[in-house]
């Protein structure tokens, strides 16, 4: 009787935990991170020097410039030639500094769209960045570059669908914020405690393989979670949009990934210890 209520409370122990690993990351994330602009911008400011950002404000840039000028047979080497003198800029402060000042507006748009009653797309407005790209060009006499538009020209992070379905997901991780992170703590300190104080060593062994096993499968499930997460949002961003969109999840989202190796880590390291000791308690008993 006792062995069967024993492997029973390890079993609501386990899936318990399985549970609690992806809601505590995920609420502690929207709570302490998405929704804190300081957080966001030091999330994205570091997108200003990725490839795939760089690419697309150097495509806007060009193509947008483009339908503005007509010359003939040399259409497609003054597009190139503009390409690539708008991708040399986005390597320079000034460029970094526009994309910084960009994303603090689109964090706006971000806990708007979350927080608000109908869905909005969220995107990043590349106005400020385009205008420091033609100042920067027309002061170095690059020919047309008078001629870029400066305007509202946006890459789309989030469809307005997928914000209406992530809003209620979102305000209730908000409401729990740090909650389920400090009752996971405090439920492997007592499982852990309890166990050695009331059953002795072999009994605290086996909880910490217990409690390890259940922290393991919580960083799975995180994991994918986070994958899910990414191809539901990615999927009905334009496909010009993609590579942007992809890199901005890719950085918010880089705090979770860091936690589930921390939490795969450390239930590892419980399993093996756990395990191992039983081994040797049985071995020299």
């Amino acid at each position: 009787m006792r062995t069967s209520l024993s492997a029973a409370l390890s079993a609501v122990l386990f899936v318990l935990l399985a549970v609690l690993v992806p809601l505590s990351a995920l609420s502690a994330w929207a709570d302490l991170e998405l929704d804190d602009t300081d957080r966001y911008l030091a999330a994205v400011s570091p997108l200003a020097s990725d490839a795939d950002v760089r690419g697309t404000v150097a495509t806007l840039v060009t193509d947008e410039t483009m339908k503005n000028i007509d010359v003939g047979p040399l259409q497609e080497t003054v597009g190139q030639f503009l390409h690539e003198t708008a991708l040399s800029f986005t390597t320079t402060e000034a460029f970094q500094r526009a994309w910084d000042s960009a994303n603090r507006a689109a964090h706006h748009a971000v806990t708007a769209s979350l927080h608000g009653d109908d869905g909005q797309a969220v995107t990043i407005d590349l106005a400020p960045v385009i205008e420091a790209v033609k100042k920067e060009l027309v002061g170095s006499g690059v020919p047309f570059a008078d001629r870029i538009p400066v305007e509202e020209t946006s890459i789309t992070v989030l469809s307005a669908d997928r914000a209406d379905e992530l809003r209620s997901s979102f305000r209730w991780l908000r409401y729990c914020g740090v909650r389920p992170a400090v009752a996971t703590v405090v439920l492997l300190v007592l499982v852990l405690g309890l166990a050695v104080v009331r059953g002795g060593l072999r009994a605290g062994l086996t909880a910490a393989a217990v409690t390890g096993g259940g922290l393991v499968l919580g960083a799975v499930l995180l994991r994918i979670a986070v994958a899910a997460g990414r191809d539901r949002v990615l999927d009905h961003v334009p496909g010009t949009d993609r590579g942007g969109a992809a890199a901005v999840y890719a950085a918010l989202t880089a705090s979770l990934l860091t936690t589930v190796w921390a939490v795969l880590i450390a239930g590892a390291v419980l399993v093996v210890g756990g395990v191992a000791g039983r081994v040797v308690v049985a071995r020299r008993g």
